[in-house]
C-alpha cells in the first residue's frame, strides 16, 4: 500500500515536534536520531507552524553564534498524547528505526 506524501509530511512535523518536546531538540540532534537530512529537518521545524505548533528557538545564555534548541511552546490543536500512543506507527510509516 503506497502511503500519501500529505500523511508522511504531517507524520513527519508531529515526529519532530515530539522529538523536540523529549530533549532532541536540535537540528544535529534530529539529523542524528533520525538519519533526516539537514534541509529536511530544518523545513520541518520551520513548518510546524502551519499546524499551530508554536516552537521557538531558545538561544544559550551568552552564546554569540546559533546555538541553543528548539522548544515546544503551544500543541495548539494538536493532542501530543496521541503521537506518545501512535509513536509505533508514525516511526514505521516514516521508515524511522
Amino acid at each position: 500500500m503506497s502511503i500519501s506524501k500529505t500523511k508522511t509530511s504531517f507524520y513527519r512535523r508531529l515526529y519532530v515536534a515530539y522529538l523536540i518536546e523529549q530533549g532532541v531538540a536540535s537540528v544535529p540532534g534530529i539529523m542524528s536520531f533520525t538519519g533526516m537530512p539537514r534541509r529536511t529537518a530544518q523545513d520541518t521545524i520551520k513548518s510546524l507552524a502551519e499546524l499551530d505548533i508554536h516552537c521557538q528557538f531558545v538561544q544559550e545564555e551568552g552564546a554569540r553564534n546559533r546555538t541553543g534548541h528548539y522548544a515546544i511552546v503551544d500543541w495548539g490543536a494538536i493532542n501530543k498524547q496521541w503521537i506518545a500512543d501512535n509513536l509505533s506507527e508514525i516511526k514505521s510509516t516514516l521508515d524511522y528505526p
